[in-house]
């Protein structure tokens, strides 16, 4: 965005946007109190409505600290070519841009953000573009090299070298983003669609979602819930067919029984089931009357790897007692002496 010709209004232009479209992801750190704490406020108040503008703020104040500290060392040198000066209104309305660019992207993939918290911790999603995508990655890592490589190019055949650079390299990139994002939408919206023309054993979609594949846009996962059961297959939206390969599987839903009902009360199965979009949860016996809860998305699933008994991924698991008080809980795959979160 910077090269694309937001540079040219205020110095600093680039550096506050690059820092302001990371800012969101701030909330990391959460992580570092334990693995339910990292669930439970990442993409929150930093990835919202009311957080955006403080988010920004926070950029352009680390913005001037570094101002004040260049300008600095500037001045005690002589002879200091002269800048262009920063628009600090402006900087914090490019934070605030970018802080809102960051949060689009996070709505457009699968694992979504709470936009509107801490007032209504739901999270929404446009399921269109995975978590991460390689296109678009590619797009811009072009666009940010290829500038510097053609102007070797011109030093050496001595050429002038131009103030401002890559402009047309980052329009492409940014029109590239938006037609990726176009395409899949399109495409998600006929995966969909076929989802919901069709019954399933007998039984009507209670509703019924479609979520992307790494590259390929024509390719889907799709995810059918009905009264007693979730149906998992592969769409093919450039066809229009479901499960031409017949891959799908069935996940009946559990009876729920006093354990499953006591890992939904504990904060771990709190936290999971308000971010889950398909939540399915698994019961296994242990030693001494001990209970193993699993709780599994099934949007992160795909019913080849169902087949194929492969671990499901972003899971949560709570450990209870034979009088069903939480003795551990924890995220992904068992860890030896798992520390209570």
């Amino acid at each position: 965005m910077g090269r694309a010709g937001l540079n040219r209004k205020t110095a600093l232009a680039t550096l506050t946007l690059v820092l302001a479209t990371e800012a969101p992801d701030i909330d990391s750190i959460t992580y570092f109190a334990g693995p339910v704490t990292g669930l439970q406020h990442h993409r929150g108040i930093t990835h919202s409505f009311l957080g955006a503008p403080f988010v920004a703020a926070l950029v352009v104040a680390l913005i001037y600290g570094i101002y004040r500290w260049r300008e600095a060392r500037r001045k005690s040198l002589p002879d200091a070519p002269p800048r262009l000066p920063p628009n600090w209104k402006l900087l914090y309305a490019y934070a605030l841009l970018g802080t809102m660019v960051h949060l689009f992207q996070d709505f457009t993939n699968n694992y979504g953000l709470r936009p509107f918290a801490p007032f209504n911790p739901k999270w929404y999603s446009w399921d269109i573009v995975f978590i991460i995508d390689p296109i678009m990655l590619l797009a811009l890592i072009l666009a940010l090299v290829l500038p510097g490589l053609m102007a070797l190019i011109t030093e050496e055949i001595g050429s002038r070298k131009p103030q401002f650079r890559g402009r047309g390299a980052a329009i492409c990139a940014l029109v590239c983003l938006a037609a990726v994002i176009l395409v899949r939408d399109f495409e998600h919206r006929r995966a969909v669609n076929a989802l919901n023309s069709r019954t399933y054993r007998d039984e009507t979609p209670l509703r019924a979602s479609a979520f992307p594949e790494l590259i390929n846009p024509f390719a889907w996962n799709g995810v059918v819930e009905t009264k007693s059961f979730f149906h998992m297959f592969p769409v093919d939206s450039g066809s229009g067919e479901i499960d031409p390969l017949n891959q799908g599987v069935v996940r009946f839903k559990p009876e729920e029984t006093p354990v499953t009902l006591a890992a939904k009360k504990s904060r771990l199965g709190r936290v999971y089931l308000s971010w889950a979009a398909y939540p399915l949860v698994s019961v296994e016996e242990l030693e001494g009357g001990r209970h193993q809860v699993q709780f599994e998305d099934l949007r992160f699933e795909t019913a080849e790897g169902v087949a194929q008994h492969q671990r499901p991924a972003l899971t949560g698991t709570v450990i209870l007692d034979p009088q069903l008080r939480v003795e551990e809980m924890f995220t992904g795959r068992l860890p030896k002496n798992a520390p209570n979160q």
